[in-house]
């Protein structure tokens, strides 16, 4: 079954024709070659593009080795560009191209012709690739499957389908493996050998132990405020290794340029000002990351933050963690500051929402605990509560949005109920 990917393909029919280069982006096996030579080349050939002004060509097949050779490479494509009519280029692994930066910049050059490229080596995965391209690229960053990507290719029911994603997240290739023993073994594999080697070898990283065992302390603490000298101080006290917060802070801006975690700052809501630690972290794959654990610590409550945080990001806001300074009355009388923390302060133009991820409410307690935070903003942006116990979306009497975490996750337009 095909899985749609109408988000990026809306993405990449919008750019068509914009004198920039096309670059996709994103973890390894995410879907990015799957995108381009099969979604949006199936989307060209519907709008009656001819076969011959569509030029394919993936890097890393080997009956194309020879093509890697930029000289040779370069010839081949000039020859296929016969007339003044519009072409598309589509390359996969692209970086295995030789002075593949020079090539493209020399493409887009030529009016008709509309550039797509690709890459997933650790080069390739660098938030700064299009940096490579001196301002003439144009970056379509791409997710593993969202929840209601999932679900329209899963065979169960909802609750069955978030009892896989919380456990072996959304990387497409996992919808092909029938037993969770094939799912856990694919993506422990995936890790060491792919991710790990990637990371490393673009940082030239001498001591992989340091990095793993860094990858370990986030995979456990998903969602909770840490910096590299909180991180460092952990190494010395439960691992007994001196690790200094720069290498600290070297490895996790490695594994956020490979798009592994991913960081959100502490806005201070009443100050308007970034806060510039401590920090949270997530995964890009719950699965990924539970695989690094091994499968022995998955904490629902934790998981169902880091989903609503990647949902929010392939949704196009800028996600930050919000801070709230509010005066309190202590039963003497005394009055104090206390810094309450609101899960998420998402940005989109003029659009804003403060949101809780609140696993569960079983009672008014739990209720006023959560939205403690979002009464003491004071401001009139929407504020949200999402829950997996909640029936149905609903207004609180405190003018808060209550909706469960399947509302908010299948339906794209949640946030304006």
């Amino acid at each position: 079954m095909e899985i749609r990917r109408d988000i990026y393909l809306n993405k990449l029919i919008s750019k068509e024709h914009n004198g920039l280069i096309k670059v996709i982006t994103g973890v390894r096996r995410c879907g990015k070659s799957y995108l381009l030579f099969n979604l949006f080349k199936d989307y060209l050939t519907k709008q009656k593009t001819p076969k011959d002004h569509i030029i394919e060509m993936s890097f890393d097949a080997f009956e194309n080795k020879k093509y890697r050779d930029p000289e040779t490479f370069f010839s081949y494509l000039t020859g296929q560009i016969r007339d003044g009519k519009p072409y598309y280029v589509l390359l996969d692994e692209v970086q295995l191209l030789g002075d593949f930066e020079s090539i493209l910049n020399s493409l887009i050059r030529r009016k008709n012709v509309d550039v797509y490229v690709t890459g997933s080596n650790a080069k390739f995965l660098s938030k700064d690739i299009i940096t490579e391209f001196r301002g003439r690229g144009d970056e379509t960053h791409m997710y593993p499957l969202t929840f209601a990507e999932y679900m329209s290719a899963y065979s169960g029911d909802r609750l069955s389908a978030w009892r896989d994603y919380v456990i072996y997240g959304g990387l497409p290739l996992i919808m092909s493996f029938d037993t969770s023993e094939q799912k856990s073994a694919f993506l422990k594999s995936l890790f060491e050998e792919t991710y790990i080697a990637d990371v490393v070898g673009r940082n030239n990283i001498r001591n992989k132990e340091e990095l793993e065992e860094l990858l370990n302390i986030l995979s456990s603490g998903i969602g909770s405020l840490t910096n590299p000298r909180k991180l460092s101080a952990a190494f010395k006290s439960v691992k007994n290794k001196v690790i200094s917060p720069t290498t600290i802070k070297r490895y996790i801006d490695a594994l956020c340029d490979a798009f592994l975690i991913d960081g959100a700052l502490r806005y201070d809501i009443k100050g308007k000002k970034y806060i510039n630690t401590p920090l949270k972290y997530y995964f890009t794959d719950l699965g990924l990351r539970n695989a690094r654990l091994n499968f022995r610590q998955v904490e629902e409550p934790h998981a169902m933050e880091n989903i609503i945080f990647n949902e929010l990001k392939v949704r196009g806001y800028n996600v930050d963690v919000g801070v709230v300074v509010v005066n309190e009355e202590e039963s003497t009388g005394k009055k104090i500051r206390k810094q309450l923390e609101i899960d998420f302060v998402c940005n989109k133009g003029s659009k804003r929402y403060y949101i809780q991820s609140a696993f569960a409410t079983p009672n008014e307690k739990k209720m006023q605990q959560e939205q403690r935070p979002l009464i003491g903003v004071g401001d009139g942006f929407k504020k949200i509560i999402i829950t997996k116990d909640a029936l149905a979306p609903l207004y609180n009497e405190k003018g808060i949005l209550v909706m469960s975490v399947f509302d908010f996750l299948l339906n794209s337009d949640s946030l304006d109920y």
